[in-house]
């Protein structure tokens, strides 16, 4: 199945979490922090979007950051996604 986003939304799938500390402490599950960097794994048309005119800037496979309690998440498949407006990614990471 495959998920494609509409106007100016992007679908991301988040980085996964560190296992093991600087100094070499391996970390209980509950003890991780998931990090707020996601991968771009779809990104939508853009277009007219509340009267504006969007062009999508972000293009899958880029490495972005997002707020921590950004968007709509969802699982398909049994991976988990999250669904966000182009405008609520803060940065590019590259």
């Amino acid at each position: 199945m495959k998920l494609t986003p509409l106007a100016d939304r992007v679908v991301l799938k988040q980085e996964e979490a560190e296992t093991k500390t600087a100094g070499g402490i391996f970390l209980a599950a509950s003890a991780q922090e998931k990090p707020e960097i996601y991968q771009v794994v779809e990104v939508g048309p853009g277009g007219k979007v509340d009267g504006n005119e969007v062009e999508m800037t972000v293009k899958a496979g880029q490495q972005v950051l997002v707020g921590k309690y950004t968007g709509t998440k969802i699982t398909l498949e049994g991976t988990e996604y999250t669904i966000v407006k182009q405008s609520d990614i803060l940065a590019v990471i590259e």
